[in-house]
């Protein structure tokens, strides 16, 4: 079984509460926070107060991803008490090392992203740092795309390096939903984003479990 993070990139933001609500009590481990600046990204999603605005709601803890240029700028900004995660992406820091010291440094564990077209080895000089690895199954920035298939190998090689002694978890984001579920869980996927796959599910509480497994 793995773990979910709903983005609340799918939720309706009319009623974003109401939706944050009701899927932290339908089973979910985590929310899901896309942070996107239109420089990193083409598309702009919100800020910290938007996160910060349902720190009070939401039952489960914050994993943020950052989707943006140069994030030491931000990543204050997006600690809270609900942070757990933050992530940057590799592609994203002139520094990654002293990017992770300083997530760490504000008291949030460390995740880094790639991104479809970049390698998983790039990250074996950080394994022993990193908390988190995100690995991509769309292009960052746009929700709602087709899953990736060569995301699989590289949740494997990540899964693989994990024998070594690494203690990161790994997560999916991108195109998953009940129907792919487990071909990610197999490869070694211990949390896995889902946007629109719970938030526009019919029966939310369903597509959870079923992506879960």
């Amino acid at each position: 079984m793995a773990q979910i993070a709903p983005s609340i990139l799918s939720a309706d933001f009319a009623k974003l509460g109401a939706d944050v609500t009701d899927v932290c009590s339908k089973g979910i481990d985590y929310l899901h926070i896309d942070v996107m600046d239109g420089a990193f990204v083409p598309n702009i999603s919100f800020g910290s107060a938007v996160m910060k605005s349902l720190a009070g709601i939401s039952t489960v803890p914050f994993d943020v991803h950052m989707m943006i240029e140069k994030p030491d700028r931000y990543l204050e900004d997006f600690m809270t008490e609900n942070t757990e995660f933050i992530t940057v992406h590799y592609e994203a820091c002139d520094d990654l090392g002293a990017t992770i010291d300083h997530i760490h440094s504000i008291g949030a564990k460390a995740g880094v992203s790639i991104k479809p077209g970049t390698t998983p080895e790039v990250l074996d000089p950080f394994l022993d740092k990193i908390d988190l690895i995100l690995v991509m199954s769309v292009e960052p920035g746009f929700g709602g795309q087709k899953f990736m298939d060569n995301s699989l190998p590289k949740i494997k090689y990540y899964a693989d390096k994990k024998e070594e002694g690494y203690s990161y978890v790994i997560e999916i984001d991108g195109g998953v939903g009940p129907a792919n579920a487990q071909l990610v869980r197999d490869a070694g996927t211990e949390l896995i984003v889902a946007g629109s796959a719970v938030f526009k599910a019919a029966d939310r509480a369903e597509a959870i479990s079923a992506i879960k497994g």
